[in-house]
């Protein structure tokens, strides 16, 4: 799957660093982590929108609506890292929001939201993203899980894909990555090391590498958003459960 082009602010990645930037306030500081959890998360906001059976301009106005009011209301004070999960707090957030989002609506028109985050230019091809779901039986709370589990991969596909420009292996990383899961019945490593311009031994210690950084990297950002390292397990089996479903 591709991953979201990484966000080029220079503001730290980490998730919970983010989320208790977003939390502190109505700061410059604040406004950017928020900025950058939108811009990670607001698919699977819009695909459960959208599975509830609100129409893609509809679905579009709730998702920025969504963060606007996290944004005005300052609701990311009542997270906390150490009671639960980020993904079942913004989840919950959600219901409710959409439960009074009628009343959002009425404050919108007079003015009392505040103003919607840029979200315009990752959101052009929401609805794309959405014409490809499975036409399956899901609930919207499984699409929410699902693409909540797609959108923790992109994250990391993200930061290997930095590590990779910064170490000058971008190419390797390019050609390699969509080996990052699965067995090696079907892989050519001879193929690949010609097409690499290295040996075959070279390719498969290259493979092994990435696939232990990506393991390191998932279970960090996994960890940023869960209660303790107890939990980490649990979440990363919960979230490949989804995938699959």
């Amino acid at each position: 799957m591709p991953p979201t082009p990484p966000h080029r602010a220079t503001f730290p990645t980490t998730r919970i660093t983010l989320i208790d930037a977003a939390r502190s306030g109505t700061t410059s500081r604040a406004q950017e982590a928020l900025s950058i959890l939108c811009r990670s998360y607001w698919y699977p906001i819009y695909a459960y929108v959208r599975r509830l059976g609100y129409a893609a301009d509809e679905a579009e106005d709730l998702t920025q609506g969504f963060f606007s009011r996290l944004l005005e209301k300052h609701y990311l004070r009542d997270f906390h890292s150490e009671r639960g999960r980020f993904r079942s707090f913004l989840l919950t957030a959600l219901k409710h929001f959409i439960a009074n989002q009628r009343d959002w609506a009425t404050a919108r028109k007079r003015g009392g939201a505040h103003p919607p985050l840029p979200l315009d230019d990752v959101m052009h091809d929401a609805e794309h993203r959405y014409g490809l779901e499975p036409r399956d039986d899901l609930t919207p709370d499984r699409i929410f899980e699902r693409q909540w589990a797609v959108a923790v991969l992109a994250r990391v596909q993200n930061r290997m894909h930095a590590e990779a420009t910064a170490a000058g292996k971008l190419t390797q990383f390019d050609r390699l990555k969509g080996l990052l899961t699965g067995d090696d019945s079907e892989i050519s490593y001879r193929a690949l090391a010609v097409e690499l311009a290295t040996t075959e031994g070279a390719v498969k210690v290259a493979v092994h590498r990435l696939r232990q950084r990506f393991k390191e990297l998932l279970r960090d950002e996994i960890a940023q958003t869960v209660a303790s390292e107890q939990e980490v397990g649990d979440e990363l089996r919960y979230l490949m459960n989804a995938l699959r479903s």
